[in-house]
């Protein structure tokens, strides 16, 4: 298929961070926390693969493993962060003046702007499950801003509920992005109309399987097309869960 990539899950970036050793000062958490990344893009330490996707810089799929693990204070400039908690808690502290705690189903929206710091921890002794997406912005050097959200999988079942973007009570994003979320448990066919052909999108196949116009994708599994006017999105029984991004290309 023209205009489009597949990456399958053990095609991403793969990631072993331990708090301890040379990694200590940016990875939270002792004395045996480990933080584990599979990631879509090449950005710094990140998949040495494709760069980015439209405004799309950073896809982690993200695990934090042990009480205290996750990112020590660090700061950001220019980039928009969104979290969507899959599993566990996730402590989020910003310089905006944020003290978060996520939950499954929610989710965030930090613009670092001109500046700004955060704190990602996860406080449990369970694991914390992550997807963080890093945006560039449409603006640069912005004031700093933190929304957060929640997504209720039962009310939203099988439908396409835009989360983030200029839609009705989606979180603001200072970019031309729209992210949504699908979670079916039984046949689902939609259709995906993009803005415009300056658009594309990036599907990602957190839990179960789905057809994205045509293409097989298992767990994990994620597809980019671009230059198209609309896409078709099929899961068959059982759970399924997807994430749609869509970016200015």
């Amino acid at each position: 298929m023209q205009n489009s990539f597949v990456l399958r899950a053990a095609e991403r970036g793969q990631g072993h961070y331990l708090s301890t050793g040379p990694n200590a000062s940016y990875i939270a958490g002792h004395p045996n926390a480990t933080l584990t990344r599979q990631s879509s893009f090449n950005f710094h330490e990140y998949q040495s693969g494709r760069a980015g996707f439209g405004k799309i810089r950073v896809f982690g799929d993200e695990v934090f493993s042990g009480a205290g693990c996750g990112y020590n204070m660090h700061p950001h400039h220019n980039f928009v962060i969104c979290a969507f908690i899959l599993k566990g808690e996730l402590t989020h502290i910003n310089t905006v003046g944020n003290i978060d705690q996520l939950h499954a189903g929610d989710y965030y929206v930090f613009s670092a702007g001109a500046g700004g710091k955060h704190c990602e921890l996860n406080l449990r002794s369970e694991d914390m499950q992550v997807i963080y997406i890093w945006f560039l912005p449409e603006q640069l050097y912005l004031p700093p801003s933190y929304h957060r959200g929640h997504f209720d999988s039962q009310a939203n079942r099988n439908q396409l509920a835009t989360l983030v973007g200029d839609a009705n009570g989606a979180l603001p994003i200072p970019q031309d992005v729209r992210i949504s979320r699908l979670v079916s448990d039984e046949p689902t066919e939609l259709t995906y109309r993009l803005t415009s052909r300056q658009h594309g999108i990036y599907a990602f196949v957190i839990e179960g399987s789905a057809q994205v116009d045509g293409v097989a994708l298992d767990r994990r599994d994620s597809l980019g097309l671009w230059d198209i006017d609309a896409v078709q999105l099929k899961t068959s029984s059982g759970r399924n869960d997807l994430l749609i991004v869509e970016t200015v290309m």
